[in-house]
């Protein structure tokens, strides 16, 4: 886990939206992120679900699911392994270095940028539509620890607490929740 975090911070390497719903994103040269909904210009942005499954089952809920952060250590670690990933292939809105996503508590807020703040709700449960997308992927994104517990490592899942622009090269400053911290779900 994370110690020390509070004044850890890391970097935006590529940012990205789309609308309609598809599953890889558009990457661009800044995006903007609207408090309480999302990223603008995003299929994904409002304050209920919008993903369509979660849409089909109730689509009252709140939407956890505003911003999707992948770390770009993933990409490195699926090129091991034979895949071809570059940011927003994945569908994520922010493309990260440097930080330990998953490590992160539920509850942690990343603070993107001159104003832009998230906090994150959980973990990415990735889907088979990533083996739409090349034959195997989803597997890769998936393993086992020790105890035999599944670790997925296809991102985090954040929703906006202040609004503002996020740019590739903007510095990533985590704010870590109080104690006890609560270990990442899926969301």
């Amino acid at each position: 886990m994370l110690t020390g975090a509070a004044s850890h911070t890391g970097r935006v390497v590529a940012v990205a939206a789309r609308e309609g719903h598809h599953f890889s994103k558009t990457p661009s040269p800044g995006i903007r992120l609207l408090k309480g909904l999302g990223v603008a210009g995003d299929a994904h942005r409002g304050e209920t679900v919008k993903h369509r499954s979660r849409v089909r089952r109730d689509p009252t809920q709140p939407n956890l699911r505003q911003v999707h952060l992948i770390h770009t250590e993933l990409f490195d670690e699926l090129h091991e392994k034979g895949f071809t990933v570059r940011p927003a292939d994945l569908g994520e809105n922010v493309t990260t270095a440097g930080i330990d996503l998953l490590a992160l508590p539920t509850g942690t807020r990343l603070c993107l940028g001159m104003s832009a703040i998230v906090e994150v709700t959980g973990l990415r449960n990735p889907c088979v539509q990533i083996d739409d997308f090349q034959k195997g992927l989803m597997a890769a994104t998936l393993e086992r620890d020790g105890e035999g517990n599944l670790i997925r490592k296809a991102g985090i899942m954040s929703i906006v607490i202040s609004e503002g622009d996020v740019r590739p090269g903007d510095v990533i400053r985590i704010e870590l929740p109080p104690q006890p911290h609560q270990p990442l779900q899926p969301v």
